[in-house]
């Protein structure tokens, strides 16, 4: 019976949680801590849509500040999506971004290059920074552990 629950999916009314990393300058995820909200791909909505409350969100910064930044290459923000659809917002009359509400965690920025080796979703090491080209992808839950667990230490 839990054998062809598991290979059927979860059980009605079970809500399975999505881990995601989002790419993001250290500027834009501090003022996305202190407004309590995300935005992705320069503030497209189509990634935001795709998350559901309760989902889980890692900022990966390459960058201190987009687009002239100092390199950085770190984790930076971990939070949890708060609301159940994306909203827009009007920053500027040229800019009206889609955003997402997220609660986010107290955490320490992270660099990536001690955990390359712990992380599933980097396949080749040499390479790890082609993954974080895409902007927003999910992963699994090892790897939302491994960074978890170095963001904010034992649970």
């Amino acid at each position: 019976m839990l054998r062809r629950r598991l290979l059927s999916g979860p059980a009605p009314n079970v809500q399975v949680m999505t881990n995601w990393i989002n790419t993001v300058s250290r500027g834009h995820v501090e003022r996305g801590v202190r407004g309590r909200f995300t935005q992705a791909n320069h503030g497209k909505p189509h990634m935001l849509r795709k998350m559901a409350r309760g989902d889980w969100i890692i900022f990966y910064s390459p960058k201190t500040d987009y687009p002239d930044g100092d390199p950085l290459q770190a984790f930076t923000a971990i939070g949890q999506v708060a609301d159940d659809e994306p909203y827009q917002t009007e920053v500027t009359p040229d800019f009206q971004p889609w955003r997402r509400n997220v609660d986010f965690l107290d955490c320490t920025e992270t660099p990536i290059r001690p955990l390359l080796g712990q992380l599933d979703f980097i396949e080749d090491t040499s390479r790890w920074g082609y993954m974080f080209r895409r902007g927003v992808f999910t992963i699994d839950d090892h790897d939302f552990e491994v960074l978890r667990s170095a963001m904010t230490g034992p649970p």
